[in-house]
């Protein structure tokens, strides 16, 4: 690892030498013709997602059973639980071995932002389906509770009948704020993970090979293993997942774009990435263009869940329980 941290410093150069320095801090800087255009072509989506999140508020409310039992009849809850667990742990190891080799100036990259999102809802993953195992425990402990133990799903029901004992008012119980925040951060790292991911094997990478950059372990697990995390618990969770929440990966990425423009106005003379620079005619067409790729990179992890929904019902149907069917329509 402490080979793959050196080399690494070697990338994060490579980022703040072909960065185009700030001329001098001055104000004409940011009288440029590309600052206006550039900064409307941001905040118009983020005015409509705001603008939706609050007209629209009571759209999609989770379920409690959502949140914590997996779409898989016969895995024990405690299995999600321990494998949101252990990603948490596995990613937070990943990061701090990042922060110490480089220290807070990692921060000022998306990959660690995404990547920091993903472990909060792993974080928060991981309470909440501890609490839903010690529910879950506390009603099979019950009296004549032992003979309700997986029970029968129906297909033409319009929710499933879940595979342990549970009281059916608190199966239908709404998530509450820390559900629905869960919910909320889970689809916003789905379009996160992948724009970060796409951005830096497909666009980044191929142009930032030489003698400054080398790919290691550290930089390809940071730019991959928050993807495969999440994929691999899409295809344990009965987490619902709808359009409507790409108005939070929008936000997600406006904050980090105000967050950057504002570095980089107060103390910063240099862009963490070149398609971020203002002072090229070219900027309103990267920006345009990073504000359009966040349609097919939330709706490739849609097409994902959408595809778990239909395939693996069809081929397990005696094992995956459609958690989603309810609420399919949405997406």
């Amino acid at each position: 690892m402490n080979v793959a941290t050196i080399t690494t410093a070697n990338c994060f150069s490579k980022f703040s030498a072909t960065a185009s320095p700030m001329e001098d801090g001055s104000l004409e800087y940011w009288l440029r013709w590309q600052v206006p255009v550039c900064a409307l072509i941001f905040l118009l989506p983020t005015v409509v997602s705001l603008r939706f999140i609050i007209t629209r508020n009571n759209t999609y409310t989770a379920k409690t059973h959502h949140l914590w039992m997996s779409c898989w009849r016969n895995l024990h809850p405690c299995w999600l639980l321990l494998y949101r667990l252990f990603s948490f742990i596995s990613m937070a190891y990943l990061l701090y071995q990042t922060v110490l080799a480089f220290g807070p100036f990692v921060f000022y990259f998306y990959t660690q932002w995404t990547f920091c999102l993903v472990m909060v809802y792993f974080a928060l993953g991981t309470i909440i389906s501890a609490h839903g195992c010690w529910m879950h425990y506390k009603e099979r402990s019950l009296p004549n509770q032992e003979k309700k133990d997986f029970t029968s799903f129906k297909d033409n029901e319009s929710s499933i009948k879940m595979q342990v004992p549970y009281n059916q008012m608190q199966f239908n119980q709404e998530a509450g704020f820390w559900g629905n925040l869960m919910q909320n951060v889970y689809q916003t790292c789905a379009g996160a993970v992948v724009l970060t991911d796409v951005v830096f094997w497909c666009l980044l990478l191929p142009f930032q090979s030489g003698d400054g950059f080398k790919l290691t372990l550290l930089i390809g697990c940071m730019h991959s293993l928050n993807a495969i995390f999440l994929i691999l618990d899409s295809a344990l969770n009965s987490l619902q997942f709808t359009w409507h929440a790409l108005t939070y990966f929008v936000l997600w990425s406006a904050a980090y774009i105000i967050f950057q423009w504002v570095m980089h106005a107060c103390c910063f003379t240099w862009w963490p990435y070149p398609f971020l620079e203002i002072a090229t005619p070219w900027a309103p067409m990267w920006y345009f263009g990073i504000a359009l790729v966040h349609l097919p990179c939330y709706g490739l992890y849609v097409c994902l869940v959408k595809v778990k929904v239909s395939m693996l019902s069809k081929m397990f149907p005696h094992a995956f329980l459609r958690a989603v069917v309810a609420n399919e329509k949405q997406m």
